[in-house]
């Protein structure tokens, strides 16, 4: 059955239940940096201001695509959507961009921030390459 909830007159706990997309934020952001890391599998991006502090963030699985479909062209263009839709609200006008990884969602999360109308002040990429790391896997005898 469980507790009846009793609620007094003077309480102002009824009604804070909004969710975080419907509060106004309280930062302005004119100029920030989107990182995005594209692996085979996923997409996550991050936009962070010039201090690089993260302020925003989203990826593929976060947005409810599972397995295979998470590491699709189309779910990384959904989380550079929802990305620019959410720092609509704190202002933003350009982006620099870092990339990394390998993976099919490059470029359609640069390109969903620009489709809002954000202007793109530079792209770079620092996908991790390694200098020789460890031994390579025996080849398989078929």
């Amino acid at each position: 059955m469980g507790k009846k909830r009793i609620v007094k007159k003077g309480s102002s706990d009824a009604g804070t239940s909004g969710s975080a997309s419907n509060k106004v934020s309280k930062k302005k952001l004119i100029s920030g940096t989107l990182h995005v890391q594209a692996t085979f599998n996923n997409t996550k991006a991050v936009l962070t201001d010039k201090a690089g502090n993260a302020v925003l963030s989203s990826s593929s699985g976060a947005l409810g695509f599972k397995g295979a479909k998470k590491g699709t062209p189309f779910a990384a263009s959904k989380v550079g959507e929802v990305l620019a839709e959410k720092a609509e609200a704190l202002g933003l006008k350009d982006i620099d961009v870092v990339v990394r990884g390998v993976g099919s969602g490059r470029e359609p999360t640069i390109r969903a921030f620009i489709a809002r109308g954000y202007e793109l002040t530079g792209v770079r990429d620092e996908t991790p390459v390694p200098h020789n790391g460890p031994k390579a896997k025996k080849p398989r005898r078929v």
